[in-house]
């Protein structure tokens, strides 16, 4: 049995309510959510807003149509529970003219992706997380957050615009 029928089973199995099914999923599913909350919010506030999304889900399971959309369906109620929490908590650094300071950038020519992803919004974020370091195409982050292909793109430029702006600045 493939990796996949295991979890289609396990999926099913926690449909019907069994929770240690719904435990392996989450299981196996951890590492990949933490690293998306991880991208939108504060590093501190990511296992919460896992384990907050790992709730909502276990709540909602009954509902899911189709048992091979789980993963998908999982990812967008973490990314829409890690969005919540990043607005709530204004979890972004917005840029202001007190904080663009010109570096000489021979001195370090490092670039602190993680510090420069949290001066963008919560919704560039995930549509970056899910884009370049998950590899989903637009139809898919479209279809995790909720939105539309065209948003996708559009978020996702205007995040790339933001940090070659930061980067331009030194302020990475």
């Amino acid at each position: 049995m493939s990796a996949m029928d295991d979890q289609s089973v396990l999926v099913q199995r926690a449909m019907a309510g069994d929770r240690e099914a719904f435990s392996d999923l989450a299981a196996f599913h951890w590492r990949r959510l933490l690293a998306l909350a991880r991208s939108i919010v504060a590093d501190l506030e990511a296992e919460g807003v896992v384990q907050d999304g790992l709730i909502k889900a276990w709540k909602k399971i009954g509902g899911l149509r189709e048992p091979v959309a789980f993963s998908s369906w999982l990812t967008r109620i973490v990314a829409n529970t890690a969005v919540a929490r990043a607005r709530s908590k204004r979890v972004f650094q917005p840029l202001n003219g007190a904080e663009v300071m010109a570096r000489d950038r021979s001195q370090d020519d490092r670039i602190d992706v993680q510090r420069l992803l949290t001066k963008l919004a919560p919704r560039q974020r995930a549509v970056l997380h899910l884009s370049v370091i998950e590899g989903m195409s637009d139809s898919e982050v479209a279809e995790v957050l909720g939105i539309s292909s065209s948003s996708v793109r559009v978020h996702r430029m205007r995040g790339r615009q933001h940090m070659e702006r930061l980067v331009g600045r030194g302020e990475n």
